[in-house]
């Protein structure tokens, strides 16, 4: 059985993520010299978690309803 977020929770979750890492980049950065290379490879690490959990579709997100549902 695989496992499947549902969409609203997706959402939300995603949202925390993206807040939280943002938070870690952001204090990480200023309290340690942090070249731009390494903040650009860090940056691309957070977010190819959060691709590869939408793509496996663990993650379902609905975007909070801001895009029409597919349809075909």
């Amino acid at each position: 059985m695989k496992l499947r977020i549902p969409p609203l929770a997706s959402d939300i979750l995603i949202c925390l993520y993206a807040v939280t890492t943002l938070y870690i980049r952001f204090k990480l950065e200023n309290e340690t010299p942090v070249s731009a290379m390494n903040s650009i490879v860090m940056g691309a690490c957070f977010v190819l978690i959060i691709w590869v959990l939408i793509k496996f579709k663990v993650l379902n997100p609905n975007w909070f309803g801001l895009f029409g549902s597919k349809k075909g």
